[in-house]
């Protein structure tokens, strides 16, 4: 079944190395196809499109890819993945990566967390202070 709607990654000519890359941090990933220009992949079942168009476009902060976890041991392989060989630390949850692709690494339950007035407050705050999420410190805010 053909996807309505992917992404298309801008790369200058790395995108085959960074589809194998991210295939290798994502479970359930896959290079579908690949030529010269064009790498097709999945990362956990979502298609993505790794274009090699050159030095023209750089990513930036407007565009991030969110990863929903379920666990602290999730957040920690996913931020401590993506921030190897190049990638940087932001704060509250977001970072990029070794080729400047912007993600956020994030609780599952961040929502409901939130939703609380009182203690969603205090988690927020909590959460503001920090680079890597941690649901701990932000569960006994």
């Amino acid at each position: 079944m053909t996807e309505p709607i992917y992404p298309c990654l801008w790369f200058d000519g790395k995108a085959k190395e960074a589809a194998d890359y991210y295939c290798s941090v994502f479970k359930n990933s896959k290079i579908i196809s690949e030529n010269p220009m064009v790498v097709i992949f999945e990362l956990n079942g979502k298609k993505f499109m790794g274009l090699n168009g050159g030095p023209m476009f750089k990513f930036n902060e407007a565009v991030s890819f969110v990863v929903s976890c379920k666990d602290q041991q999730e957040i920690d392989h996913y931020w401590n993945s993506l921030t190897a060989n190049g990638g940087q630390e932001s704060q509250c949850g977001w970072l990029k990566d070794k080729f400047g692709m912007s993600w956020q690494i994030v609780p599952a339950m961040l929502g409901q967390l939130m939703s609380d007035p009182e203690r969603g407050q205090r988690a927020m705050a909590a959460l503001m202070k920090m680079k890597k999420l941690d649901i701990e410190k932000l569960q006994n805010a």
